[in-house]
């Protein structure tokens, strides 16, 4: 999470969609940065707006735009699964050996077990009360994300390349491929409202 205090902008970093090389391009222009430990790193929208939104306002007496990206949620998920084949066998975590096919079952299971609980970004991004994302941009299309950033924060923005996942294959059989569009419906419904330009989430 990163924090422009002149700017009035918030960017809250949706697990899975480069931010941490946003972070860490950014950080030295924000007034503040969290990139740790993850649970405060990725502070959901829900959160934001009820613990840090308030202080915010009330230290500078304004309301902070909110903005956050999106992946297309296949190669979310499958970002997650070849992310997770280098996590250490021994704390339940890793994908090593496995096919998506097998992930994706497993992240459609009740209960999930603990290699396939990545969340999801509906979840992460879902407004309450109200109060969501001001901007929400696709990852697919960073650069409208960098070309707003470049033009709020008034700076060139060149990002790393950090943290990439593990190349592997995401195929799915026809059975699995329903069961992931299931599983992933409120994602698939939410990326499909995010326009060419940006969506605001407020509802």
């Amino acid at each position: 999470m990163l924090v422009f205090w002149e700017q009035r902008l918030v960017f809250l970093a949706t697990p899975k969609t480069g931010s941490t090389a946003i972070e860490s391009a950014l950080e030295a222009l924000s007034a503040i940065s969290v990139t740790r430990p993850p649970l405060l790193k990725h502070t959901t929208v829900h959160r934001y707006h009820r613990f840090i939104g308030p202080y915010l306002k009330a230290a500078s007496g304004h309301d902070f735009e909110v903005m956050a990206l999106m992946r297309e949620p296949r190669d979310w998920l499958g970002s997650w699964f070849r992310y997770r084949t280098r996590e250490a066998a021994e704390d339940g975590k890793a994908t090593r050996g496995m096919t998506f096919e097998e992930f994706v079952r497993a992240y459609a299971s009740d209960p999930q077990p603990a290699f396939a609980d990545v969340g999801s970004q509906e979840r992460f991004l879902r407004p309450r009360n109200g109060e969501g994302v001001d901007h929400l941009f696709r990852y697919e299309e960073i650069d409208r994300f960098i070309a707003f950033l470049e033009d709020r924060l008034d700076c060139a923005i060149t990002l790393p390349r950090l943290n990439v996942s593990p190349p592997g294959s995401l195929d799915l059989s026809a059975e699995a491929e329903t069961l992931w569009r299931q599983a992933c419906a409120p994602d698939l419904e939410l990326y499909g409202r995010i326009t060419s330009e940006a969506a605001a989430l407020s509802s």
